[in-house]
This record gives structure tokens, C-alpha cells and sequence, in this order.
């Protein structure tokens, strides 16, 4: 191919691309340098803010809610990320066999899918709600006591988990059996000749060719476990005291209710230099990305 050709092909390509590169720098770049400039001004949500330097940035370091909110966002990923996959790997797995009503089946994993995070959160409420809600309704008929699902730290806790996974077990679960399904059936015939059994099969075979697919689901859901927001606002508030707050709770609560936007900004600012990192770190030592399945 002659340079001319090859300097044409990257002009369309770059032509073909502009739209959404431009939307990308105007809705995605731009906040990001306009929040990365607010983190450093002292603000108090009324006129514009002071130039503050790295003082917000100082200011975490002491701040016992920011750590708190730091930890549960870790825990929140640690819990969130392998159950979610797992689920969801072993939901693929059942709905790739000949499973009667495999159709429903896949209806119901993939219908959380279909509604946002803040109708889900509702949903949620309504199942865990410690007054009204039908779980505790259905522990009080069967004689066992009620568990306190807002007023308990490590009940609203569960509760925030369990409703998230809820919601992100489907898109796994629609991962992975896309992986599934690009599988040969000729590899497994393979394998049973040799003498290998189910699991020997899944632990050597399939789970080795659904290297790449692991490794979007454990981006993805790390990224979404980073800034979850929606189902603990609604579900639990942060509470109780600051138990399910995370770090996008926090950051929201200091820029709308204590309207300190350049704390604020720089909170956010920290959660992104963290996702990154991970992110960053990952693309380097997973290998199993490079896996062809």
C-alpha cells in the first residue's frame, strides 16, 4: 500500500471519528479539566472560589468521613466484584447446557438490565425496607425476628450488596455466555476422549478461554463498583451513621449540601486517579486479556 493511500485511509478515519471524539472532549475532557481546576480553589457554592492550591488535597488526609468513605468503597468493590462474576459465570454456565426454559431463565438475569439503578434501588426498598418492606414482613409470618435493615450498619451494608448484585449479575451473566458460545463444541469432544471430566473441563478448558471476557467484567465492575452512587443514595442514604457511605455519596453530599464544590471536586478527583490506577495495573499484569476465545 503506497503512503498515499495510507494518508487518505487515516484522514477518513480521523473524518469518521471526529463526532464522537468531539463529543468526548466537550462532555467528557472538559468537566474533567474544569473539575481537576475547581479542586484547587476553596469554594463555598456562592460566587467563584479562591485559589487554594493542593489544600483540599491536604484536608483528606484528615478527614475521618473521607477514609470512611474510602473503606466502604473497598469493601464494596471486594464484595461486589468476584460475587457478581462468580454468579454470573455460574449463571452462564447453567443457561449454556440444555437447561429446561432456558428462554425465562435468561429473561429474568438480563431484566435488571433493562431499568436504571435508581428504579432498581426503589425495588429495593420495597424488599428491604425494616417497616414495610416484604422481606422482614415474611421473617415476622415465618416467626423469625426482623432484621434492621436501615438502622443497622452491617444490615444496610448486606442490603446495598444484595441489591447490586441483583442488578449486576445479568450483564455477567450475558458476558460470559457470549464467551461461552464462541467456544468450539470440537474442544470438549477433545477433552472427553482424553478422559477429562466436567470440572477438569471447566477448570483447564473453559475458564482459561474466558480469560479475555474476565478481564472486561473485572474492569467494568470495578470501575461501577468505584462509583456507585444511585442504589446507596437511595436504598440507605450513607447511612446509618455514614455506614454504606461511599466515596461519590460523600463527594455529592459536599458539593450539594455543604456546597464546598472544590472539596468536593477534589474527592472526585482522587476517586479517578484511583479507578485509573487499578485500571492501569490490571492492563498490565492480566494476561488473560490477549486470550482468544
Amino acid at each position: 500500500m503506497s503512503s498515499r493511500q495510507t494518508r487518505g485511509e487515516a484522514r477518513a478515519a480521523y473524518l469518521l471519528l471526529s463526532p464522537n471524539l468531539l463529543l468526548l472532549g466537550l462532555f467528557v475532557f472538559v468537566p474533567l479539566v474544569g473539575a481537576a481546576v475547581i479542586s484547587l480553589q476553596r469554594t463555598d457554592g456562592f460566587g467563584g472560589g479562591t485559589f487554594a492550591g493542593l489544600a483540599n488535597y491536604a484536608k483528606l488526609l484528615g478527614d475521618p468521613l473521607f477514609w470512611r468513605s474510602l473503606v466502604n468503597t473497598t469493601a464494596f468493590t471486594v464484595l461486589v466484584t468476584p460475587l457478581s462474576m462468580a454468579l454470573g459465570l455460574g449463571a452462564a454456565v447453567l443457561l449454556n447446557t440444555v437447561l429446561p426454559a432456558r428462554p425465562v431463565f435468561r429473561s429474568v438475569l438480563i431484566l435488571p438490565m433493562a431499568i436504571s439503578g435508581v428504579a432498581t434501588a426503589l425495588l429495593g426498598v420495597l424488599v428491604f425496607d425494616e417497616n414495610t418492606g416484604l422481606l422482614d414482613l415474611l421473617l415476622r409470618t415465618v416467626g423469625l425476628p426482623a432484621v434492621p435493615w436501615q438502622s443497622g450498619s452491617a444490615a444496610a451494608f448486606a442490603s446495598v450488596v444484595l441489591v447490586t448484585l441483583w442488578w449486576r449479575v445479568g450483564f455477567n451473566m450475558l458476558i460470559y455466555l457470549a464467551g461461552l458460545q464462541g467456544i468450539g463444541p470440537d474442544l470438549y469432544e477433545a477433552a472427553t476422549l482424553d478422559g477429562a471430566n466436567r470440572w477438569q473441563q471447566f477448570r483447564h478448558l473453559t475458564f482459561p478461554l474466558l480469560g479475555a471476557s474476565t478481564f472486561f467484567l473485572l474492569i467494568i465492575n470495578v470501575i461501577f463498583s468505584f462509583q456507585v452512587f444511585d442504589i446507596v443514595f437511595v436504598l440507605t442514604g450513607g447511612g446509618p451513621r455514614n455506614a454504606t457511605s461511599v466515596l461519590v455519596t460523600y463527594a455529592y453530599d459536599t458539593g450539594f449540601e455543604v456546597r464546598d464544590q472544590g472539596y468536593a471536586a477534589a474527592i472526585g478527583m482522587v476517586l479517578l486517579v484511583l479507578t485509573m490506577a487499578f485500571t492501569l495495573l490490571q492492563w498490565r499484569t492480566n494476561r488473560s486479556r490477549d486470550v482468544v476465545e
